[in-house]
C-alpha cells in the first residue's frame, strides 16, 4: 500500500486521498448495522453526513465538502459542524488504532466501538464554506479502553481549528442493542 504524505496543494491532496479511498474501506464502513446511525459518521443514517475516515501512514484522514446549509454567517462554516467532524473523526480513529494496537483486522469480533467521554475544539479562524475540508488526526494515547486523538481541521492548506477528543470504547450493554 502507498503510503502518502499530506500536501497543501488542493488538487494534489484530493488525488492522494482518492488514492487512499480506493485502496482502503473507510473504518466507519467495518462498524455493526446497530452502531452505524450516528448523525456524523453513520452510513444508515440517511440525513446524517457520512463522513468516511482513512489512515494515511501514521495520520487518519478523512475529507468532507460542507454544502450552503452549514452555514454560520455567509461564507463561512458553522462550528457545530466542525465539532462534529472532528468528534466523529476522532471516534473512528480511535477505533481504528485499537484494532491496530491489539494486531486484529477492523471488523474482526467483538466490535472495538469507541464513544467521546470529552471533545475540545479550539477554533483559530473562520473556516470558509464551498471548499473541501479535511481533518488529520493522530493518536496521542493508547490506555486501556481510552484513546486520545489530537486533530487538525484544513481549508485551503490553513489550519482553521483543533481538537482533542478522549474516547472510551462503548460499553458491552450498548454493544449489544438492537
Amino acid at each position: 500500500m502507498e503510503h502518502v504524505r499530506h500536501s497543501n496543494d488542493r488538487g494534489d491532496a484530493e488525488h492522494k486521498l482518492s488514492v487512499i479511498a480506493m485502496e482502503q474501506k473507510a473504518f466507519q464502513d467495518y462498524y455493526p448495522d446497530n452502531l452505524s446511525y450516528c448523525y456524523g459518521c453513520g452510513r444508515l443514517n440517511e440525513h446524517g453526513l457520512h463522513i468516511k475516515s482513512y489512515w494515511d501512514g501514521e495520520e487518519s484522514v478523512c475529507r468532507f465538502t460542507p454544502k450552503p446549509y452549514h452555514t454560520a454567517i455567509p461564507g463561512y462554516v458553522y462550528g457545530g459542524l466542525i465539532a462534529s467532524l472532528i468528534d466523529c473523526h476522532s471516534t473512528g480513529t480511535a477505533s481504528a488504532a485499537a484494532y491496530r494496537a491489539q494486531g486484529r483486522e477492523m471488523g474482526t469480533e467483538p466490535p472495538l466501538r469507541f464513544v467521546t467521554a470529552s471533545l475540545k475544539v479550539d477554533y483559530l479562524r473562520p473556516t470558509p464554506l464551498g471548499v473541501p475540508l479535511e481533518v488529520r488526526a493522530t493518536v496521542k494515547e493508547i490506555s486501556g479502553r481510552k484513546v486520545i486523538v489530537e486533530s487538525r481541521l484544513i481549508a485551503n492548506g490553513e489550519t482553521c481549528a483543533r481538537g482533542e477528543v478522549i474516547a472510551v470504547q462503548m460499553p458491552e450493554h450498548l454493544l449489544k442493542q438492537q
